[in-house]
């Protein structure tokens, strides 16, 4: 995600917790694409994942287990996140806790930025989710399983609605090649990407908080916040590398998608 963001032009830090030759690899590709990394080192060994991807664009993906964390790798992870976020115009919190971390994490993080007047974009799943709606942050973004897993409703409108009351200001839930739609207090928005090819889907979420950002940012409508949300995912399922995009697709498409009221 940071490196998207990086190609759209914005300025992006990375902060989190990174160990072992797997750490080290992360941050070396993160240097050679320019973003600025500020990992806490762990004793233990980052995870490693793995997508295949099938000729039809079906995806399965493998991930190994995180990493125990201890109590002061975490401590320090907080700390060096706490310092950031003062020096930062939206703070993203994206992906699975690892174990050792309390399912709180998110939502003490998203409590330091709200005490710094700075918006939050939260991409969770599970407990970390609902503590961390229930703090306030400026949108969360969930998938429709993640939704559905997380509030027990049926239906987008009835999940965002529940993130809400939860806490979250604004809901953006993604529904693969259908789209994305988003829930505030204007109402509801939907955008669809004329054409998402095959190609590897891993990242297209991470793509989807990275246009959220940006327009964040940039003070970009929420109209117009989504129509390139759902752009830049489709232009990412177009790049074979997870955590970039197609610049070209996401140029044309761009053009061609438009949020419409639902």
């Amino acid at each position: 995600m940071a490196r998207v963001l990086h190609a759209l032009g914005h300025e992006a830090v990375v902060t989190g917790l990174a160990g072992g030759f797997t750490g080290a690899a992360a941050r070396a590709e993160l240097k050679a694409a320019g973003v600025r990394d500020e990992f806490v080192e762990i004793a233990g060994e980052s995870r490693m994942t793995m997508t295949v991807v099938d000729r039809e664009g079906r995806a399965t993906g493998f991930s190994e287990p995180g990493p125990v964390v201890a109590r002061e790798e975490w401590a320090a992870a907080r700390s060096r996140c706490s310092v950031l976020i003062d020096s930062a115009s939206v703070v993203v919190l994206a992906g699975s806790l690892p174990p050792g971390l309390p399912a709180s994490a998110y939502a003490q993080l998203i409590c330091r930025a709200n005490e710094a007047g700075i918006p939050t974009v939260l991409d969770a799943q599970g407990e970390a989710l609902v503590l961390g709606a229930a703090a306030r942050p400026a949108v969360v973004k969930v998938n429709v399983a993640e939704m559905a897993s997380a509030t027990g409703a049926d239906d987008v409108e009835a999940g965002a609605q529940a993130l809400r009351d939860a806490g979250a200001q604004t809901v953006v839930i993604t529904d693969g090649p259908a789209g994305l739609t988003c829930f505030s207090a204007q109402g509801a928005l939907r955008a669809v990407a004329p054409e998402v090819g095959t190609g590897n889907p891993t990242g297209a979420g991470d793509a989807v908080s990275a246009a959220l950002a940006a327009g964040m940012i940039d003070d970009m409508p929420w109209a117009d916040r989504i129509s390139a949300a759902a752009a830049l995912s489709a232009a990412a399922v177009a790049a074979p590398l997870a955590g970039s995009f197609d610049p070209d697709a996401y140029r044309r498409l761009r053009q061609r998608v438009h949020s419409i009221v639902v």
